[in-house]
């Protein structure tokens, strides 16, 4: 008998699987999310979604967006930003103004005290982050490509720098 023909190098690796790529991705978001949830839950009483939004709200022009905006902003569905947005009303974080010209408009406005807590917010997010990509396990090298591949995925950074 005799062995089959290779066509190639035998120690290139296998074709990556997309989906098995996708996966992947998924749970490790979940886990960043997860990392961030306890954080920002616990000390905040806010979940990264929430801060998210706020932080959308605090980069805006006057520290407020329409609230369909918002929507597209956070690929969200307009009445996922309204559950989103009502119990950040409730403890006073946000705010709902209409349009002065037109009364079906409807803006979410940060509020002082949302500007404030924010602040604090953004100071456990930061350190949350430095833990997650700590300088033993993550070069600064490897933490500018995942930044590129993910800006490729559309994870676009923020318009303007985190305060």
């Amino acid at each position: 008998m005799t062995e089959p023909k290779t066509t190639g190098p035998t120690n290139v690796p296998p074709s990556p699987d997309p989906l098995d790529t996708a996966l992947r991705l998924v749970r490790a978001q979940t886990a960043v999310v997860k990392r961030f949830d306890a954080s920002l839950g616990g000390l905040h009483g806010v979940s990264l979604s929430d801060f998210t939004m706020l932080l959308h709200l605090a980069q805006a022009p006057g520290g407020r967006m329409r609230r369909v905006d918002l929507a597209e902003a956070l690929g969200l569905t307009a009445s996922g930003v309204t559950r989103g947005l009502a119990p950040l009303e409730r403890i006073g974080l946000v705010t709902r103004e209409a349009a002065a010209r037109d009364a079906r408009v409807a803006y979410a406005a940060l509020t002082p005290t949302g500007r404030e807590r924010l602040a604090e917010m953004l100071h456990t997010a930061r350190q949350v982050a430095a833990d997650h990509f700590a300088a033993g396990q993550w070069s600064p090298e490897d933490l500018n490509r995942l930044s590129a591949l993910l800006t490729r995925l559309g994870g676009t950074a923020p318009s303007t720098p985190l305060g």
